[in-house]
């Protein structure tokens, strides 16, 4: 097969997939039936797939609030999983789209959908790559999975991390991990996230007492109580980041006291704040600092605070080795470009994997539309993107053939 006709072959397998995974329209939690189109294809490509089911059973008890798929294929190491999301986040009003959202169109040499981004076309990308690569070395080395979830974009507690719980429990361990989020900036390859930050979030609540601003000694001000506060909160330097990780940021997302009449101190305040955190420091020390600023200000204060954290991730980092490499390099043979390692932006599912020792890598489409109206991707990247995935198989599964 010539070079011209397999890059055909990849573009025309991955647009599709891609047009069938994106007509359904899996808005979190609800996969709609997207991975049994991919259960399917990868069983008769040598896959056992098994659809593993955590949270609320639905009122028939039939099923299980979210769907996972774990598909596996080889019984030896290394393990080498594709890992993403079949779920999307909501279109918003669809009048402001130019194409329908969950109505796939190709117009103006990209592909249109809601998920066309974030993520359908990198697990698209992903089947083909693997379908292939079996086709071409059906008796290769090690193994290749799958761990596809549609609790993603939601509040992420029964999806991801609970695959990872249940084959944890049963001692089957992923070696290399490439998450199909979309890492590209500018061109397809561009970026790739060899790590991520934590995520910490807080949600401040001060409490004083309410009363008459024309009154203020027989009130308390929860608002003017918080302020030098956080004022030295969001001054504070955290760390200075490291050669992977930009400093430890924080960022107050909301704030809302009142009670709606402008002649009314209010009794309670409430804060919202995040902070996305480097290798330098920890979720213990964050916290203690915190408590440490508040309890200064409020050590004499009328008024009282009250802080409920939530992490969401630690810090995670693939140093350059196998996988970066491997990765490196298919970029490199597709696009003919030097890829650059990041840790920047969100956080991924890749935060529930990194722990068990996995070395994760995030490698996708351009990142330019995810989440906003009219999301779309270069058409031209699809077959690229497949191509990219089965040179990382061919890198690291044919090595020592």
């Amino acid at each position: 097969m010539s070079s011209e006709n397999n890059s055909k072959t990849h573009q025309q397998q991955t647009l599709d997939l891609s047009i069938a995974l994106l007509e359904r329209p899996s808005v979190t939690p609800d996969d709609d039936g997207c991975q049994d189109i991919l259960s399917e294809r990868l069983t008769q490509a040598g896959f056992d797939c098994e659809f593993m089911y955590f949270g609320e059973r639905n009122q028939s008890g039939e099923h299980a609030e979210v769907k996972n798929l774990w598909a596996r294929r080889g019984t030896t190491d290394p393990v080498i999983c594709f890992a993403g999301h079949t779920d999307v986040v909501p279109t918003g009003d669809e009048k402001n789209w130019t194409y329908p959202p969950f109505t796939p169109t190709i117009a103006d040499g990209y592909l249109w959908a809601r998920g066309a981004a974030d993520m359908k076309t990198g697990i698209a990308a992903f089947t083909v790559a693997a379908e292939r690569f079996v086709a071409n070395h059906p008796k290769h080395n090690g193994s290749i999975a799958f761990l596809i979830t549609a609790d993603e974009e939601g509040p992420s507690i029964n999806g991801t991390v609970k695959v990872i719980e249940a084959l944890e429990a049963r001692n089957e361990k992923i070696t290399y991990c490439l998450v199909g989020e979309p890492s590209s900036t500018d061109t397809l390859g561009d970026i790739i996230k060899n790590g991520r930050r934590g995520s910490l979030g807080a949600e401040l609540t001060v409490t004083g007492k309410q009363g008459h601003v024309a009154y203020p000694h027989l009130a308390c001000n929860p608002i003017h109580a918080a302020m030098a506060a956080l004022a030295e909160l969001t001054n504070a330097t955290w760390d200075n980041g490291n050669e992977y990780f930009p400093a430890t940021s924080l960022q107050i997302s909301n704030i809302n006291g009142g009670t709606g009449a402008t002649n009314v101190i209010p009794e309670t305040l409430k804060v919202i704040f995040n902070f996305r955190f480097s290798t330098e420091t920890t979720e213990e020390e964050l916290k203690a600092r915190t408590h440490a600023i508040f309890d200064k200000y409020f050590e004499n204060s009328k008024a009282s605070y009250d802080i409920h954290w939530k992490l969401s991730g630690q810090p995670f980092l693939t140093p350059e080795g196998k996988l970066v490499t491997a990765c490196q390099q298919a970029i490199k043979k597709v696009t003919d470009i030097n890829t650059t390692l990041s840790t920047s932006g969100g956080t991924s599912d890749g935060r529930f994997i990194a722990p068990t020792g996995a070395q994760v890598v995030e490698l996708g489409v351009r990142n330019a539309t995810i989440h906003q109206v009219d999301e779309k991707v270069e058409v031209d990247d699809l077959g690229r993107l497949a191509q990219i995935y089965e040179g990382v198989l061919e890198n690291l599964l044919l090595g020592d053939k």
